[in-house]
């Protein structure tokens, strides 16, 4: 069997430390690249070898070709592997590769060339007659002329797109002309490529993907599908395998479309063939994503094949070892991607630093992550932290495991979509598998509301309580870095103020015997009996129950605690704190001095001082993320100042651009 003796990892993050886990198992050395910004992170870490190529741009980091290349050379590496995003689709990277001498662990430029551009793998779709939706190409000036050709409702997408950027829904004739300027230039922005296109939207589909592998000797198999179609803005959040929707009969005549595919274009690597699927269960080929999928790990669990290890093994010159008649789905798997991310406030990227975290660990339960303890998330990479993957005998088990793993899963200190994840599992609809790619679009206040009714299920003194127990206990403990819970207390009678959003409540401490304590509430007595307090974490009796809490906070007073999988976050109020700043993040509605909703980058500024603007006029447009964020205005008002020039990058506390409002 032909093998690499090293290979040079092209990305950071969950998939590279997921690529030299088993690059390891096979007996390869690694090599990582890494911005200044990311020298603690884990791939660095777990890597044989690791080198910094920049400090924090992305074009002059991990989509720096010539310092990637560079850098295998002087390493002496067989291969370069180049994940999913980034690189991995890009012709360029695999050409630089092979005049290097170093082979590419993916396709070739052909098929990445040919699939890659989604107008181009149409055409060569339908010559294989395997049914799509109507669409059209060209400029922007033409989809504009020629839009009346498809009906609405439209979906205006990126030619070079993938991972559900670059696209956009047109239900109203009067939308696409900004819909079409947005989107090329998110094109571009993204893929160096303002090419779009249109196409009829598809209403209630499903999002139905196929596994494919090939080598380079023409052998090609599919490893089954992955049902996609819970996503939040074209973006995956939950996938899971076997699809519930497909019949035994759909799903061979999708495999095979896909391998026919695959076959027909010389596929040589791990690929994935997406399909829309509607009521009838009618498929649509959507596209081909020449790389390996983010959430490969499900088809892994459920049919026990390391698609990493194929793949080198075929870029390595090896015949594929995969027979489909072999191949067969075992049980269920479900993988929830894990975002920082705020679904209250739409969802919007939520950057920052951790203060705790910790994730589920146990049998038929996998984490696929790029941490390993509290660090800080920045706004210049995907706001997804981790992919937690769970197996069960059967679709049920597997929600169930699946919930119960999101509640052990704890991040403490920004934002993330924990909750959320876990609500939609719990959905009715969901577990009937009534679903559509529009689930969240349609059900986000709904599950919303059950996040808040969880909550509200528990006793609001409980959060208090393990608040107040852990706050007396904490100077008890080692490695306190919080000067609040080293200060001690002065008073005779020790009283905590904790605020939740607009609510504020005292607790007074009344007694302490060993480990009972006596509570106030107000005017309520609470008896509590302190189990254990360890670090970030505190468990006790109230009453006969027993309650588990885990906790931290930050400089400035806020607590951070989860019980029972509900988070809440509580600031205490009895301290001194002098660590606020005031700033007012708006991407639109109200506020004169508009900042930016989270750090990013100034991308377009629309606006010139003195300017006449009308209420939601898009005043600027701040990429954070990987996602544009429009800056408009609140109120009809004259631009009295622009305090930032597009490139600039910015800071929440970074005024932008500063309003007199037209009194009417």
């Amino acid at each position: 069997m032909k093998k690499f003796n090293k290979i040079l990892i092209a990305n950071r993050g969950e998939i590279a430390v997921r690529i030299m886990r088993t690059a390891k198992e096979m007996g390869i050395k690694t090599v990582a690249v890494f911005s200044e910004i990311d020298k603690e992170a884990l791939h660095v870490k777990k890597a044989d070898e690791a080198f910094c190529i920049g400090q924090q741009e992305l074009s002059e980091t991990y989509l720096n070709i010539e310092k990637i290349m560079e850098v295998a050379i002087n390493t002496h590496c067989d291969a370069i592997h180049p994940g999913y995003g980034f690189l991995a689709e890009n012709p360029k990277f695999v050409e630089a590769c092979d005049k290097a001498g170093i082979t590419f662990i993916g396709p070739g430029t052909n098929p990445i060339k040919l699939m890659g551009n989604k107008i181009e793998a149409r055409k060569f779709v339908k010559e294989l007659g395997i049914p799509m939706t109507e669409g059209i190409t060209g400029s922007p000036a033409q989809l504009l002329k020629n839009a009346h050709k498809v009906p609405l409702p439209m979906l205006v997408k990126a030619a070079a797109g993938g991972g559900g950027k670059g696209m956009r829904i047109v239900r109203e004739p009067k939308e696409l002309k900004q819909v079409l300027e947005t989107t090329s230039r998110e094109a571009k922005n993204y893929f160096g490529d303002e090419s779009i296109y249109i196409e009829q939207y598809i209403e209630e589909p499903r999002h139905i993907e196929f596994q494919v592998i090939g080598d380079n000797f023409g052998n090609v198999v599919h490893l089954f599908e992955r049902e996609c179609t819970i996503q939040r803005r074209y973006q995956k959040i939950i996938e899971e395998s076997p699809s519930p929707t497909l019949t035994p009969e759909i799903r061979k005549k999708m495999g095979e479309a896909a391998v026919a595919i695959a076959k027909k274009t010389a596929y040589n690597s791990a690929g994935t063939i997406e399909f829309l699927v509607d009521k009838k269960l009618n498929f649509y080929f959507l596209e081909m994503n020449t790389r390996i999928q983010v959430e490969h790990p499900v088809t892994e669990m459920i049919t026990g094949v390391d698609l990493i290890e194929e793949q080198i093994s075929v870029a390595a010159g090896n015949k594929l070892r995969l027979k489909q008649d072999q191949l067969s789905q075992n049980g269920h798997a479900i993988e929830c991607r894990i975002y920082a991310e705020d679904p209250e406030n739409n969802f919007m990227p939520s950057p920052g630093t951790m203060t705790f975290y910790y994730q589920p660990a146990g049998e038929d339960i996998r984490v696929d992550t790029g941490i390993e303890s509290a660090i800080t998330i920045y706004s210049f990479f995907d706001p997804m932290i981790s992919k937690m993957v769970v197996w069960g005998k059967n679709r049920n088990e597997a929600i169930r495991k699946s919930v119960d793993a999101l509640n052990d899963y704890i991040i403490h200190g920004i934002q993330t979509n924990i909750e959320f994840l876990s609500q939609v599992l719990q959905h009715k609809a969901f577990k009937k598998n009534q679903i559509s790619t529009k689930f969240c679009d349609e059900h986000s206040a709904e599950l919303l509301d059950a996040i808040k009714k969880s909550k509200s299920g528990l006793n609001a003194s409980v959060p208090l309580l393990a608040a107040s127990l852990y706050a007396l206990n904490a100077s008890k403990l080692n490695n306190q870095t919080n000067i609040w819970e080293n200060i001690g207390y002065w008073r005779n009678l020790i009283r905590f103020s904790f605020s939740e959003k607009e609510t504020t409540r005292v607790i007074d401490l009344i007694s302490i015997h060993k480990t009972a304590y006596q509570f106030n509430i107000d005017g309520k007595k609470f008896d509590v009996s302190l189990i254990e307090v360890t670090k970030n974490f505190v468990s006790f009796f109230m009453g006969k129950k027993k309650f588990d809490a885990f906790i931290s906070a930050d400089a400035k007073g806020n607590y951070y605690i989860t019980i029972l999988g509900n988070h809440f976050k509580l600031k205490r109020n009895d301290v001194l704190d002098n660590t606020e700043t005031a700033s007012s993040g708006a991407t639109g509605e109200g506020g004169n001095n508009l900042f930016a909703p989270m750090p990013g980058k100034v991308l377009v500024i629309n606006v010139k001082e003195g300017q006449k603007v009308k209420r939601g006029t898009v005043l600027l447009v701040v990429e954070a993320m990987k996602m544009e964020n429009n800056i408009v205005a609140g109120t009809d008002a004259i631009i009295e100042k622009v305090n930032v020039k597009e490139g600039e990058m910015v800071d929440t506390d970074k005024q932008l651009v500063q309003l007199k409002n037209i009194k009417n």
